[in-house]
């Protein structure tokens, strides 16, 4: 009896020294515990997310992955590999296992170090939020602490839920539903046991158990993961020995982007930045949804860089971008060139790609990810050596011509057609030198539709679309034609198409402005002036403005003044602008003469789905426009950064009417006129998109002093559209072609120019922009006349045949007096000679 008396007050002593040690350390630690409150309303650091419009990924930002899964969506499999693997008695502890830390003081009393651990998956939630993953005593009690409190404030699904998405499983990867799409490419429900038990046995150490760093160590601990969910009966033996038997297919599969909107993305993640700060935008979980419409962008994507490519390569190949191996040398092995071609990035459609052998009229080459590929002649001829910008070197007749064996080179898939199927085939390209810039938007509203800012965004990150600022040539044109008819002419007034010598005493040299081509013809109507660029013509119309008035007027479009130069030049795109800014401008004209401006975020989703953020883009008012009275005509900006979505009406800057007169000047750049059976027709700067076959459309080629920039300007229903092609290099001219031998006749040859470098690009979008789109009937504002005009003088007729034509006016600017059937070209010319402006 002594003796049990003896050990009674021994274990009662024990009992009262170890709840004393407890709560010894318990007021020890208690300053320096967290408060575990804030778990009820944790923000788990989830990266911010681009879309289109229609909810297409553009791209995703922040240094953690992670995509959020609720309880109900955990796959059952995962919950019980978990718990099986991480803590068998996780449904029956208090947040604490107190057999495994036993188990692990043993361990620490026999060896005198923490070599095990003993941690419950609430110890380890503890750890992830609060604590760091140091082996030390203290932390390890601290992390006892907070996983009973954890356990007292959280239900099991609860405390499972914040495991599952906070865990890091490597890659940057943190819970499971990234950590699937990371190594699987799939959403966490549609894994297999197999898979699911791989992601479920890296806990223990996700930077060396993933199957992309060592496949051999995640198979292994895959198959720990299933015996222990068969010791626990989650799985039958059946299940287990299929799951086992799988092979991991592994990968680094990063965020699925469906779209490609590279310079969208940035300009939405450098807007975020600036509104919310770095560390929430990068870590709040916000979704940031686009103007952009997903059909139109790679409309745009293609076109633009098709175009761009078929530039670069009808000025000739500039040969292989290295040499691997010189003649006669060992040729690498496929495992070097799968290990060189690793290196090297891909550029968009350029893959890149070394050549092992050389034919007569074919090439093999191997390129990365596909391996050995055929060359066919026909995806090379085209290769004719460069020279110069305008200079060519013979077509080549065989391929030797063009490639050697050791040569570095890049490809890309053309789609070709026979027999009425399509097919893909390899051909030879390059890194093109010149670069481009593509923007659509709709001049409703101001919304981007579609932007390309360069040739590739991983080659170069500079976005020309909105940082580029250029001569605009020709393309200023309209504008400077709407300054023309507020002052009274008309699309009839004629204007001397005839060679300017203007002495400029304080250069002491003349000034000649010249027409391109240098073709003159005389008294011409507004009309055929723009729509085939005559530069004398543009300059007389500036001088019946006025400069000073001119470059007023200019701003009404957006446009500012100071890059707009005090010269007569202007009227010959000596200004600067970025193509950005002429969409800008353009809308005004498609619109009906309302000012917007451009816009590339819609709103701003919270990861919950709350509303952050709804943009209130200027509109065009066309009926119940109760606050439109708020907007007079002239131009002031407004504030966009309201968060109500309530629209903001745009402020009319040109008449309905002058924006209709502008329209069909810009609709005769493409379609021309008169009746080319009868000997009157005649054709724009832009006839080359009249392949679309549409007669709602229309547009202004632009092109500057030695091509250096070259652009079109355009619209359509409901959207306009501006490419630009050009060099970085400023001083650099875009050059000419002569034809190649081998290619067909419809290929483009001589000087570049807006119409043949650029407009190009903007045919094949609005191929596909408006495929499917009704075409437009021509809306007549009010106080627009139509009446039959002379052509010859602009004067009325009761002519109905070739010689005549109806045109349309403001009502009261047409003309009043009738063509004289003795009138001859004297009435044109004067003592001055400068009757005609």
């Amino acid at each position: 009896m002594k003796f049990i008396k003896r050990l009674l007050i021994f274990t009662l002593i024990c009992i009262i020294l170890g709840v004393g040690t407890i709560f010894g350390f318990y007021s020890y630690v208690k300053p320096e515990l967290p408060d575990v409150a804030t778990l009820k309303d944790v923000k788990l650091q989830t990266p911010m997310q681009v879309f289109s419009q229609d909810g297409k990924l553009i791209s995703q930002f922040g240094e953690k992955r992670r995509i959020p899964v609720a309880y109900d969506d955990i796959p059952q499999h995962l919950i019980e590999a978990l718990i099986a693997t991480e803590d068998s008695r996780f449904y029956d502890h208090p947040g604490i296992d107190p057999i495994g830390i036993t188990r692990a003081a043993v361990v620490v009393a026999l060896s005198g170090s923490a070599k095990q651990g003993a941690s419950t998956i609430t110890q380890q939630l503890a750890r992830n939020f609060f604590l760091s993953n140091e082996k030390k005593i203290m932390r390890k009690i601290k992390e006892i602490f907070i996983a009973i409190h954890i356990e007292q404030l959280l239900s099991k699904e609860e405390i499972m839920e914040l495991y599952v998405n906070k865990i890091f499983l490597g890659y940057r990867s943190y819970g499971f539903g990234a950590a699937a799409q990371t190594y699987f490419g799939k959403e966490l429900k549609d894994l297999t046991l197999s898979e699911i038990a791989t992601l479920a046995g890296m806990p223990k150490a996700p930077s060396t158990m993933n199957p992309i760093y060592s496949l051999e160590r995640a198979t292994n601990r895959r198959n720990v993961v299933l015996l222990r969910m068969l010791d626990e009966k989650y799985i039958t033996q059946e299940e287990y020995d299929q799951a086992r038997s799988e092979e991991i297919l592994s990968r680094y599969h990063g965020a699925e982007i469906e779209l490609s909107a590279p310079y969208v993305a940035e300009l939405a993640r450098a807007w975020m930045v600036a509104r919310y700060g770095e560390e929430e935008a990068y870590t709040s979980g916000m979704n940031i949804y686009t103007t952009v419409d997903s059909k139109l962008q790679d409309a745009a994507n293609k076109s633009a860089i098709d175009n761009l490519l078929a530039y670069d390569e009808r000025h000739g190949y500039r040969g292989a971008e290295k040499v691997l191996w010189q003649a006669g040398a060992v040729a690498f092995d496929e495992q070097q060139l799968d290990k060189t071609l690793d290196n090297v990035p891909t550029y968009g459609e350029l893959t890149p790609a070394v050549v092992t052998k050389v034919e007569n009229k074919q090439a093999t080459v191997w390129i990365k990810n596909h391996g050995v590929e055929t060359l066919a002649w026909d995806g090379m001829k085209w290769a004719r050596k460069f020279l110069t910008d305008e200079r060519q070197g013979p077509a080549p007749s065989k391929a030797k011509d063009i490639l050697t064996e050791g040569e570095q080179i890049w490809v890309r898939q053309v789609e070709t057609k026979a027999d009425e199927e399509s097919h893909f085939a390899w051909h030879l390209s390059q890194v093109p030198n010149a670069n481009t810039a593509f923007v659509a938007m709709n001049p409703e509203n101001g919304a981007v539709l579609s932007l390309v800012g360069g040739f590739n965004f991983i080659h170069n990150k500079f976005n020309r679309a909105t940082q580029s600022v250029r001569q605009v040539g020709s393309s200023i044109k309209p504008f400077i034609y709407a300054a023309a008819i507020d002052k009274g002419l008309t699309l009839a007034t004629l204007v001397n198409d005839a060679p300017i010598n203007q002495w400029d005493q304080s250069q002491g040299t003349a000034w000649r402005p010249k027409n391109s081509p240098p073709t003159y013809v005389g008294p011409t109507r507004l009309r055929i002036g723009l729509a085939q660029s005559k530069n004398v013509m543009a300059v007389r119309v500036l001088r019946e403005v006025g400069l000073d008035e001119t470059r007023e007027y200019l701003t009404r479009f957006g446009f500012d003044i100071d890059q707009v130069p005090r010269s007569e030049t202007i009227a010959l795109g000596a200004g600067s602008l970025t193509p950005m800014k002429m969409a800008q401008g353009y809308s005004v004209f498609a619109n009906g003469g309302y000012y917007v401006e451009p816009f590339y975020i819609e709103r701003v989703e919270g990861p919950f789905g709350n509303l952050e953020f709804s943009a209130s883009p200027q509109v065009v008012c066309r009926q119940d426009c109760t606050a439109a009275e708020n907007n007079d005509s002239e131009f002031a900006e407004q504030d966009l950064s309201t968060e109500t979505g309530e629209p903001q009406f745009a402020p009319q800057v040109i008449s309905e009417q002058t924006a209709f007169l502008v329209r069909e000047m810009m609709y005769s750049n493409i379609w021309g006129g008169g009746n080319w059976s009868e000997g009157t027709g005649w054709n724009g700067t832009g006839w080359r998109a009249q392949k679309l076959q549409r007669r709602d459309i229309g547009g202004k080629t632009g092109t500057t002093n030695d091509s250096k920039d070259t652009w079109y300007n355009g619209y359509g229903p409901d959207m306009v559209a501006v490419a630009w092609v050009g060099f970085d290099d400023h001083t650099r001219n875009l050059g000419k072609t002569k034809a190649n031998s081998n290619l067909d006749k419809d290929q483009i040859t001589g000087v570049e120019a807006g119409a043949k470098t650029a407009q190009p690009a903007w045919v094949d979008f609005m191929r596909i922009a408006l495929d499917g789109v009704p075409q437009h009937d021509k809306p007549l504002p009010e106080h627009i006349v139509r009446v039959r005009i002379d052509r010859d003088s602009g004067l009325l007729t009761n002519k109905f045949d070739s010689s005549s034509m109806f045109e349309y006016f403001l009502e009261g600017t047409e003309p009043t007096e009738y063509v004289s059937s003795q009138s001859t070209d004297s009435i044109y010319t004067s003592e001055s000679g400068e009757e005609l402006f």
